[in-house]
């Protein structure tokens, strides 16, 4: 639900933590443009600010990219608060035009503590063809569990693209969805785990596009992609 009160009247731990959580999401716009994620001002990177009092989740808060401002020109202090209704709260500039896919994911993934969007060339490319990235690499099968899916054509705008990126996600392993005609966007336990996220994809999508100028790729077994999904999550670096 939208919030009545503005940043100064949430508890102290809330103003701390979004004070934390831009200058991560600050330094996390870095990434993008040096992977080659990103061109001009495009692309966005948000994370959710968890309210302790309110344990459900529905006074959380999240910090995402001013609109239109260059990726040279963003400081801790330019990153915009909004709610989880995409309302801002706190900041001198207009959210990213993305923040109500943003939010709507927040809303209906309460796992979910970071949203990446880019325009990264591979993965687009994906998106533009509307087809999926098949799982047939042993890195696809750690990182995404099997293959990178599709999700609808959708209008910015309203919370449409955030809609298909629910859908499309809440039946995957994926931390990515390649929305149809648009690009990827991808999710994870901080904005941090989004952004690696957002960089394999365009990795495998780039990798996976090169392998079929030369032939079929081969497939991998669906229980090799469990066994390996299953020791990457929860063995390795552990």
């Amino acid at each position: 639900m939208r919030a009545a009160e503005p940043l100064a009247a949430y508890p102290q731990a809330v103003r701390d933590e979004v004070a934390r959580a831009r200058r991560i999401v600050a330094d996390l716009h870095a990434e993008l443009p040096r992977y080659e994620l990103v061109v001009w001002t495009a692309g966005n990177v948000s994370q959710r600010v968890p309210n302790p009092d309110v344990p459900d989740g529905s006074a959380d808060l999240f910090v995402i990219k001013p609109s239109g401002v260059s990726y040279d020109d963003l400081t801790p202090e330019s990153m915009v608060v909004c709610t989880l209704d995409g309302e801002l709260l706190d900041g001198a500039l207009s959210p990213s035009s993305d923040t109500a896919a943003h939010a709507y994911t927040y809303r209906h993934m309460p796992h979910v503590g970071g949203v990446v969007h880019t325009h990264s060339t591979y993965a687009t490319a994906w998106a533009a063809r509307g087809e999926e990235i098949p799982c047939v690499l042993t890195m696809m099968a750690d990182e995404f569990g099997g293959p990178v899916p599709v999700g609808p054509f959708a209008i910015i705008g309203d919370d449409s693209i955030g809609r298909g990126i629910v859908e499309t996600l809440s039946g995957s392993r994926s931390p990515a969805v390649l929305m149809k005609n648009h690009g990827p966007f991808t999710i994870g336990a901080d904005a941090r785990a989004a952004v690696k996220a957002a960089v394999m994809c365009e990795e495998v999508a780039r990798t996976v596009h090169i392998s079929r100028q030369l032939g079929e790729p081969a497939p991998i077994a669906q229980a090799h992609i469990d066994s390996l999904y299953d020791r990457y999550q929860n063995v390795y670096g552990k």
